[in-house]
């Protein structure tokens, strides 16, 4: 974590997001940044969350009222522990997560071969740069859609309390089996963020493994 995140008893919107190796300290994703998605897309069939965290995706991709299945490599207390989306041998209609950000390339790869219909991740705008990115992803498997946030997504960590804005650009990267193979620019629009933070999410999301 930012060493100055707790500067003079004062906390501060996160500059950077680290993957949480170790279980505690982790940043869930906000709940409206999870419906901006669904706002835009449309997701037919089961759905996978394999980074979840404490749910807060999961319980928002219930609304959907699609069987979801959670799960994570570390056990914070919501859905299936110890499953390593990286090398697990399962599979699902659609794929949708927010990766731990030192593992977001293997996600890819792992996305792709897993789901059947649609494959979705929150990452950041940036990660369209890159030749590496370019000749073993982009070369191969471009995303079929890239939804821009036009407000800046905040994370935090468990149980801080929030205020502020993020500084980083982040986007929905959608991978469609059933689109046409090239890749659409889009943008979610200017006010989902208070529009969308009012909705209530649902608290019981229909689990199964």
């Amino acid at each position: 974590m930012d060493s100055t995140y707790n500067l003079n008893g004062g906390f501060k919107p996160t500059l950077k997001r680290f993957a949480d190796l170790s279980g505690p300290d982790f940043f869930p994703t906000p709940e409206w940044a999870t419906r901006a998605l669904l706002d835009n897309e449309e997701f037919v069939g089961a759905i996978w969350e394999p980074a979840c965290g404490d749910g807060a995706m999961a319980r928002v991709l219930a609304e959907t009222g699609s069987h979801v299945v959670a799960t994570d490599l570390y056990d914070r207390g919501y859905g299936e522990a110890g499953v390593d989306f990286l090398t697990a041998d399962r599979a699902a209609d659609n794929i949708i997560t927010n990766p731990p950000y030192n593992a977001a390339e293997g996600f890819v790869g792992a996305g792709i071969e897993k789901s059947r219909r649609k494959f979705a991740l929150l990452l950041r705008l940036a990660f369209l740069e890159g030749a590496n990115r370019q000749k073993t992803i982009y070369s191969r498997h471009a995303p079929s859609r890239v939804w821009v946030f036009s407000e800046r997504i905040t994370f935090y960590p468990a149980g801080v309390v929030r205020g502020g804005s993020g500084t980083t650009a982040y986007a929905w990267f959608v991978w469609d089996k059933s689109a046409p193979s090239r890749t659409e620019l889009k943008w979610i629009r200017a006010g989902s963020k208070q529009r969308l933070s009012n909705q209530s999410s649902a608290t019981n999301p229909m689990l199964f493994k």
